[in-house]
């Protein structure tokens, strides 16, 4: 049975944890699918949550087109840009096949209420540059490769990279001092 995920959308734009729960829940597993070309050269697991954490900061601004699915098919070209600048970042030499056609199959479940407020306050308490890294990447929805927004931002490729990682890192134990873990965040 295919479901048009974003009737979720109106709440989740209001701040309801719980509907981007059920939007994860039933959202997750055709994400994770769109990435399987990548599995035999990058790390699937680290861009499926980097992915899925920009879906969740950048959905309060999201706006449908009319289409169905229009926050999954985001969700799936944010999680398929990320793997394709993680592709050229480790200069990978092995052919990247796929379509990205999604089917979209519908599992609720509930997920802990606090997470948002819980990734939004620990990215608060960044420093600097790590969250200035980590707000570029987090507002360009996955458009712009890590080149382009090091340079609008007049870092070099490499720092932008490093303090890309600090921000991941400090997020990862920020929120795991909150009881959160969140595989391959860190």
């Amino acid at each position: 049975m295919t479901i048009d995920l974003d009737v979720h959308l109106q709440a989740i734009v209001d701040g309801d944890r719980r509907a981007f729960g059920r939007w994860l829940a039933a959202a997750e597993p055709n994400v994770r699918l769109s990435l399987r070309s990548f599995a035999a050269v990058i790390d699937v697991e680290a861009v499926l949550q980097e992915a899925l954490l920009r879906v969740w900061q950048v959905a309060p601004r999201f706006e449908r087109d009319g289409a169905a699915n229009g926050l999954l098919r985001l969700a799936v070209r944010i999680a398929r840009n990320l793997a394709i600048s993680e592709v050229r970042r480790v200069k990978a030499t092995r052919p990247i096949d796929g379509d990205g056609d999604v089917e979209v199959a519908v599992d609720v479940a509930a997920p802990d209420p606090m997470l948002r407020a819980a990734i939004v306050d620990c990215r608060d308490k960044l420093p600097p540059k790590p969250r200035q890294v980590l707000d570029s990447r987090l507002t360009s929805e996955g458009l712009r490769d890590d080149q382009e927004l090091a340079e609008a931002i007049g870092m070099r490729l490499n720092t932008f990279l490093q303090n890309f990682t600090r921000a991941r890192q400090l997020l990862a134990e920020c929120l795991r001092k909150r009881g959160i873990a969140i595989e391959g965040l860190a």
